[in-house]
């Protein structure tokens, strides 16, 4: 997703070679393929995966969905160079950090947050602006030699100042660690102006306040990609000050009649503005000093309490990060040879990371209406990238965090509809902040598929009625037409084509949770609107497209066109004629059958696109033909052979995507990791199988690419995958057992994972093309439904 107006790196101390960051991974030589048992999944971890390339992720530290993602700013301008580079705020192969701050995106498409910078200064002049590479100011070099991360913790040595700087992070703390060299004073710049996807006005008004305890409080609100998102923040040193300023770096202008955010009367800051900074100084010290920062959506007294929740110095925080990242990756054991279990590990690790939590320790937290409400029993999270994350990220977590990231998730979901100005789900929210980024209203399938597996601990029938309210809201992205039309005409509405499908497979999803709730007159209109992605199928050419009011197919047609705003969302005609996850069947009999729908599967992949140029879009990234794995419309598509009677085709295609799009080193991933999507997205085709259709309760089988996994399962239970004889050359299924007995269909049902037992395949060098092939092996689709 985006919408937007190298060398050797270092995981736990330990080098990656070139070499091994090269290797191919799903042909790699039988001695490579030496099983790795003896490692927690936590050790094989590299946080520097994704973040060179467009992976866009940061090397930073975060707990378990943090609210804090304490990490480096390599570059925060968008003059030097393009926002979306810079996404994350780090970018492997830039010379300089610029600073250290604590809000960021794992893998987003759009620049926002790093808010409250932090840099430590040495000796007797602070520079109190950043400056460039080529003249630095606060900003320092660095060199990756001396740079390490693991799940909670990153370490730099700061050229400039010479400073080792360390930082962990709890729920909603963060906590910084600087050994400034002996016999030099040391010093804080905090810098309040400093943003992602920065520029002049983006923050409205923020201000300071020391308190005469020591601790130093503040609040910043911006118009950012979110707007008027509220932030507030509490921060306290293991070492007094000796002296500070506090800084209006744009005295000129004259603030009056402006009542500052959740703050109480007893707590008048000492500086207000809109460019603010703070210098600290500490004198000589004969210990690192320690910078623990906490906090809020709500107010300054929420960031205190925060603050407070969370007791401990540097290494009390980092071993209760350290225990809760053991304890969530422990979710996923895997042996496999070193570089795939660096890369499965790690993408477990990065689909853990978001949506984070987003209220207070007393359980508070501001809406999308901005006003404080009340978590009461869950707790409310927030950064919901829901048109990439429903795919695979959110059925993922309904596997390794059922009871807790789950259910909180559908909490805040209904929670956020109820507050809404507009009472309709999350598009794209963070902060508790809607953003109205891309299409759908995918928070529907989230709810659903969760509640289809048996999760609970939510209200099933006033998350079904926040359901209906979105997708009966006219207003939003042409659902009005759409109601009215069956289709979205794009004469009055942009990507209608796009739209027109996603709505239909969101509509299915109601109408499954609707009928299981018993609600039938629900059901039966949300099933008739899942069959409205036939009326932009032209079944003449054999494309989905675009229709008029009129109700004739806008001309000139052009399958191959990708441009903002047309027919199609970050895709064209040949990714989106395949979004129809709850009836492939019934597209493949519109194709001409299954024959013609492999050759059409196979001229995707096979595309020559050389002299095609997609440069002015920013997110198609990672081609192999028209199949784009950078972009989350193609995610399902290798899977697709399965419904045409072809398993072993999409065993050939995934060992074609895997070898391509993900290796071990900082330009790991094709494209953003959007909030966890595409690393869940290689978890699951990792294990073997993959949710095609969120809702279905079904997995389409693929093929494993780790010798054996185990899935920790509520209640003790567990689930483990076995790979007979895999290898390099050794891609094929030849035969697949559940629990000793064959399993001749090409799907696996939830319930069968979640009732624990063992999936075994054997493998083989050359296809089985007789496995999963009958119309009663193959997955659901709603015009076979079983």
């Amino acid at each position: 997703m985006n919408r937007l107006d190298k060398g050797p790196a270092r995981r736990g101390g330990v080098r990656i070679t070139a070499a091994a960051a090269t290797i191919a991974l799903a042909a790699a030589p039988v001695a490579a393929q030496v099983a790795e048992t003896a490692r927690e999944t936590i050790a094989a971890v590299d946080p520097f995966i994704g973040t060179g390339g467009e992976g866009h992720t940061f090397p930073g530290a975060v707990a378990p969905f943090g609210m804090v993602q304490l990490s480096p700013d390599t570059d925060t301008s968008c003059v030097i160079r393009a926002c979306y580079a810079h996404a994350a705020g780090y970018r492997y192969d830039d010379p300089t950090i610029q600073g250290f701050s604590h809000t960021h995106f794992s893998g987003a498409g759009h620049s926002d947050l790093g808010d409250l910078l932090v840099m430590p200064v040495s000796g007797d002049e602070v520079p109190m602006d950043p400056g460039t590479a080529a003249a630095p100011g606060y900003r320092s070099r660095f060199s990756h030699a001396a740079e390490q991360a693991t799940p909670g913790y990153y370490a730099v040595t700061l050229d400039g100042p010479q400073v080792r700087a360390e930082l962990t992070a709890g729920t909603r703390v963060g906590v910084h660690r600087y050994a400034f060299p002996v016999g030099k004073t040391a010093h804080l710049v905090v810098d309040l102006r400093s943003s992602l996807y920065n520029y002049p006005g983006k923050t409205l008004w923020s201000g300071l306040h020391l308190r005469p305890d020591g601790t130093l409080t503040g609040f910043r609100e911006t118009r950012g990609w979110a707007p008027g998102r509220k932030l507030f923040f509490a921060m306290r040193f293991s070492a007094p000050l000796t002296d500070h300023a506090l800084l209006d770096r744009d005295p000129d202008i004259t603030y009056k009649g402006f009542a500052p955010p959740g703050r109480g009367s007893d707590a008048l800051p000492e500086k207000l503005g809109r460019a603010l900074e703070a210098r600290l100084d500490f004198g000589r010290l004969d210990r690192p000093l320690e910078v623990k920062v906490a906090l809020s959506g709500v107010d300054e007294a929420g960031a205190v309490a925060n603050l407070d929740a969370e007791p401990g110095d540097f290494e009390a925080v980092r071993a209760r990060a350290t225990a809760a990242w053991r304890d969530a990756l422990g979710a996923v054991t895997l042996e496999a040879p070193a570089p795939m279990k660096t890369i499965v590990a790690t993408a477990l690790y990065h689909s853990l990371i978001a949506p984070g939590v987003w209220s207070d320790a007393d359980g508070r937290w501001r809406g999308p209406d901005d006003q404080v409400h009340l978590a009461q029993g869950y707790t409310q999270r927030s950064t919901f990238s829901l048109w990439d994350t429903f795919r695979a990220e959110h059925p993922l977590l309904t596997l390794v965090q059922p009871e807790r990231t789950t259910s909180d998730v559908v909490n805040s979901l209904i929670a956020s509809q109820r507050y809404s100005p507009h009472g309709i789900l999350p598009v794209w929210q963070f902060a508790g902040r809607e953003t109205w980024t891309m299409i759908g209203y995918h928070a529907v399938p989230v709810i659903a598929d969760a509640y289809m597996k048996g999760i609970r601990g939510f209200d099933a029938d006033a998350a079904l009625d926040a359901m209906v309210a979105s997708a009966d809201y006219a207003p939003y992205g042409g659902l009005g037409d759409y109601m009215q039309r069956g289709y979205v005409p794009i004469d009055r509405e942009p990507e209608a084509a796009s739209k027109t499908v996603e709505y239909a497979f969101d509509d299915w999803t109601i109408a499954r949770m609707a009928r299981a709730l018993g609600r039938v007159e629900v059901a039966a209109r949300f099933d008739k609107r899942a069959g409205y992605w036939r009326n932009s199928f032209d079944g003449r050419s054999g494309w989905l497209r675009a229709r008029r009011s009129d109700g004739t197919y806008r001309i000139p047609f052009d399958p191959t066109a990708i441009n903002y705003g047309s027919d199609y969302t970050e895709g064209n005609a040949w990714q989106y004629s395949w979004f129809m996850p709850q009836d492939q069947a019934g597209l493949f009999r519109l194709l001409g059958g299954d024959a013609k729908a492999i050759a059409k599967l196979d001229a995707m992949f096979d595309y020559d696109t050389s002299k095609l140029d997609y440069s002015h879009a920013e997110d198609i990234a990672g081609l192999i033909g028209q199949y784009i794995h950078g972009n989350e419309p193609s995610h399902h598509v290798a899977y697709l052979y399965n419904y045409a009677g072809a398993p072993w085709r999409t065993q050939e295609r995934l060992a074609q995507i895997v070898a391509s799009q993900y290796k071990a080193s900082p330009d790991g991933l094709s494209g953003n990791d959007d909030l966890g999507q595409m690393s869940a997205w290689l978890v699951f085709t990792a294990l073997g199988f993959y949710p095609v259709a969120p809702g279905s309760n079904e997995y389409v089988i693929g093929r494993p690419f780790v010798s054996r996994a185990q899935l920790r399962l509520p209640q003790g239970k567990a689930f483990t995958i076995v790979a007979d004889g895999l290898s390099g050359t050794n891609r094929y299924v030849r035969a697949v057992t559940l629990n000793g007995k064959p399993l001749d269909r090409s799907y696996l049902r939830d319930a069968e994972i979640r009732a624990g037992g063992e999936l075994r395949f054997a493998m083989a060098d050359t296809p089985n093309r007789t496995w999963g092939t009958s119309r009663a092996a193959r997955p659901f689709s709603i015009s076979t439904a079983r």
